[in-house]
This record gives structure tokens, sequence and C-alpha cells, in this order.
């Protein structure tokens, strides 16, 4: 991987990182409880409960997202960057840029 590159895919990363901190307070406030007290109907309640735990689910991958990227970020001047850890073969660069916190190549992803 040339060095280009590597800048390339550290800036991608790096903006990566930058809009999940912007996103994550959101994310927190949409998966706050739905207060008990709060005055809407037994329909609607189910309805903030149901889209709380989507928020949740949503707010928990954005965390798992943001440390991959820190994880690949601290990595980036590693001889094996842009290397598969299952099988060792290089990353295509289109991966790591759509996909900058994955390790594994396609054929090693569609395995798991």
């Amino acid at each position: 991987m040339t060095p280009e590159e590597k800048r390339r895919i550290q800036s991608t990363i790096e903006a990566a990182i930058t809009q999940l901190h912007r996103d994550l307070p959101q994310l927190e406030a949409q998966a706050r409880p739905v207060a008990p007290d709060e005055a809407i109907g037994r329909l609607t309640r189910m309805e903030a409960i149901n889209s709380r735990g989507i928020a949740e689910a949503n707010l928990r991958n954005a965390r798992q997202k943001l440390a991959r990227l820190k994880i690949m970020l601290s990595k980036i001047d590693s001889e094996d960057f842009g290397r598969c850890r299952q099988c060792d073969d290089p990353i295509p660069m289109g991966r790591l840029l759509a996909l900058p916190g994955e390790d594994r190549c396609v054929p090693c992803a569609q395995r798991s």
C-alpha cells in the first residue's frame, strides 16, 4: 500500500470518527427511556418503546463502529495494515474506503 493510499484511508477513517462523534448525542437522546408519566396513548407509548429499542440498537452499532475505526486508525502505520486478518491477503482499496472499520477481505467476511 502506498503512502498516498494510507493517507486517503486515514482521512476517511478520521472523517467517519468525526461524524460518529457528532451523531452520538442524538442517538443517545433517542435511546432515552420513555417517561411513564408522559400523557400519551397506549399505542403511542408502544410505538415510542419500539422506537427506543431501534434507537438503542443504532446507538450500540455506532459505538461499536467507532471503536473499530479507532482501532484501525491506531494500526494505520503498521506493516500489515490493509491486509485481511484471516487470510492475510490485501484488502482492496475500494473496500477500505467504503468500510474503513473492516479488517477482512470480502471472501473472509462472507464466510463468517
